[in-house]
């Protein structure tokens, strides 16, 4: 162990892995953010520390069992159509059933702010601490085997791999915490970045359906549905946030003028 973290090239690993985790923690905080913003301000930190809690906790059992997590690339059921053939595996089912759960809560939430369901109400029908919990649960989960498989992916072959992935895992975490309340805050402050945000996680479920798509080697007329590269979606999301800010503070200067 000392001479793993003696190499240059274990700190360079370990940085990026910590960094790409980070990266992909992103729209769990967003998701945990935005349910447990229909709990009590005294249940809202609490949820969102154990949301992101649990969320460390799935990633290091997944990475304990990653033979396991690679063993389910085996398909299990298979099917073929004259305009649809696939081969499902338990990776395709992980995700594309998380997309679908990701793609429902997101379009309810909008539903909820754009038919103006006052916020007591929605606290009062739909919101408690348990209900969320398992929400925030279920997200963690297939957050978390999305992010550890991109993390297998990426240190493939190297010595000492599970050691550094579970260090990067929870300083991860640790810093996501960190700013997981302010980010909260600042969510369910402004409406349009609530929005905007909404948008993302549709986005995302959508990413995480074509995810499992690709990987039980769909085709659909004969054509192979491939993964959208993450790349390309995280910088529609920043675009959008850097045109959203720009908003912000157009609409700023024009109410102090």
């Amino acid at each position: 162990m000392v001479e793993l973290f003696s190499q240059a090239d274990t700190w360079v690993v370990l940085i990026t892995l910590t960094f790409l985790e980070i990266i992909l923690g992103i729209d769990n905080i967003i998701f945990i953010s935005i349910t447990a913003g229909k709990l009590s301000e005294d249940n809202q930190k609490k949820a969102i520390r154990l949301g992101l809690l649990l969320a460390m906790l799935f990633r290091i059992l997944l990475l304990f069992g990653v033979s396991y997590l690679i063993a389910m690339k085996d398909a299990f059921f298979s099917f073929d159509y004259s305009w649809l053939r696939a081969n499902i595996t338990g990776q395709s089912m992980v995700l594309f059933l998380g997309g679908i759960f990701l793609i429902y809560k997101s379009t309810s939430e909008i539903h909820q702010k754009v038919e103006n369901i006052s916020h007591s109400k929605v606290k009062a029908v739909a919101a408690s601490f348990v209900k969320v919990i398992v929400q925030i649960v279920l997200i963690d989960i297939v957050f978390s085997f999305d992010s550890v498989l991109t993390a297998v992916g990426m240190t493939n072959g190297l010595q000492g791999a599970l050691p550094l992935m579970i260090i990067a895992v929870i300083v991860s975490i640790i810093i996501m915490m960190a700013f997981a309340n302010p980010v909260s805050n600042f969510v369910n402050k402004h409406p349009a970045i609530q929005m905007l945000a909404l948008s993302f996680l549709i986005l995302i479920g959508f990413m995480l359906i074509t995810e499992g798509a690709h990987l039980s080697n769909t085709e659909l007329f004969q054509q192979h549905i491939g993964a959208i590269p993450k790349g390309y979606l995280y910088f529609a999301i920043v675009f959008s946030l850097a045109i959203e800010f720009l908003n912000m503070r157009f609409r700023k200067n024009v109410k102090n003028t």
